[in-house]
Order: structure tokens, then sequence, then C-alpha cells
């Protein structure tokens, strides 16, 4: 049974993943502000917070064959008004939080043998949008990161991403509050409809499993083929 660590496996999609995974993996997941209640065997709960200097990880077992790093932001401002520190701080929670889980993890990684690391951009760092600049620069880093660890860490470990559009999740609930906002994002979509959570944990899924062996350095666009469909 495969050993996998979900940072932020309290809500969307860590916790659509941890429930598709729990029947089949042991799943070490993470909370920061609400811990999930208890209900399978084969998944536990741990508080870290990402921001924090010092990361204690020893609740995990000595061996990793998984690692998917979930917190994420959607911080929507024009850029005119967005201080510096609000960049450093998106930065801080997306892009160093991962990079400090992934080092501390890497030993543990590597005892596997074939782990996979799994990130998430999104699709706005591809096609560009208006008052996107905090989160495109976030994810535009993590973007840079797989690939790089992915050429430096192959064969033993595998590194891919995952750029959804937006999807009905609590991340986006501010973006999503309403029936007609759920219309007016899902008719910006080829497919007609919002992704749910379900959709981005199922291709997260498969890349924690052996039937993605041959797959690193990709980044998946599950975005309802917003970003290469008119």
């Amino acid at each position: 049974m495969k050993n996998i660590l979900i940072v932020g496996h309290s809500s969307g999609m860590g916790e659509a993943l941890s429930n598709q995974l729990s029947s089949s993996c042991r799943v070490y997941g993470t909370y920061f502000s609400k811990q999930p209640e208890a209900n399978n065997e084969n998944v536990s709960s741990h508080y870290v917070n990402v921001l924090e200097d010092t990361i204690d990880l020893n609740f995990l077992p000595e061996q990793l064959d998984g690692l998917v790093y979930c917190p994420g932001a959607i911080n929507l401002k024009p850029f005119s008004r967005i201080k510096e520190e609000e960049f450093i701080h998106d930065f801080k929670l997306q892009v160093t939080g991962s990079i400090k889980i992934i080092q501390a993890c890497l030993p543990r990684l590597k005892k596997s043998g074939n782990a996979s690391v799994v990130l998430f951009s999104t699709v706005a760092v591809k096609m560009g949008f208006s008052f996107h600049s905090i989160v495109s620069t976030s994810k535009g880093a993590i973007e840079g990161l797989c690939k790089s660890l992915a050429a430096e860490l192959a064969p033993s470990i595998r590194v891919n991403c995952i750029a959804p559009s937006i999807t009905n999740t609590p991340l986006a609930g501010s973006l999503l509050n309403s029936q007609d906002k759920i219309d007016a994002n899902a008719q910006r979509h080829p497919l007609k409809r919002i992704g749910n959570a379900e959709d981005i944990a199922s291709i997260a899924a498969y890349l924690l499993k052996d039937e993605s062996s041959w797959v690193t350095g990709q980044i998946f666009h599950i975005d309802g083929g917003m970003s290469s469909i008119k």
C-alpha cells in the first residue's frame, strides 16, 4: 500500500483526492484551520502551517510514494493596487511552502524508487487574465519549479503539475457565490460547465499511480478546454 502525503487535505481538491485514495493508499493529510473528521482508518490528519520557518513532518513514515501540495489562494486585484507584501505573502504560501515541504520529504521520496510529486498551477499562467497578476506570478514559478525538479530528480521521482480553470471549491467561493456567477463562468468554457474537485482529483490520483510511471515534467491543463479551444 502506497504512502501519500497530501498537504492541505481538509477541503476542496485535497479532500476529494484524499477520499479517492483512501481505499488503496495510506493518506497522511495536513490541515491548517479546520481538522477534518476521522472517517477512514487509512487517512490521518496533522496540523501543518507551511508559512512557519520550521515544519514538523515527524508523523510521516520512512518511505513516501507520493506528495501533493494543495495550499493556494486566489487574490484578484488591479495590478496598480497591489502592495509588495501581497505578492510576497502569496509567493510564500504557494511557492516557498511547496519548496520547504518537498525538500523535507526528499529522503523519504527517494526511498520509494518511483515516487510522484503533484503540484498545482492555474490556467491563468498560460492564458493571461486581467487582475490575476498575484496568482499568475506564483503559479508561473510553480510551473518552472515542476520542470526543473522533474529533470533533477529523475528517474527516481516524477514531478508533474495540474493547471485547472476555475473550480467549484471553497478556494473559489467568492467567485462562484451565486448561480449567475456560476452560469457566467461556465459559458467561458467550451464544455459549458464549471469543474469540480473530483475532476481535478482524478487526474492527481492518476499521476500518483504506477499507470503514470512514464509521465514527468508535464503541465496538465484541466480546464474544460479553455486553454486550447475557442
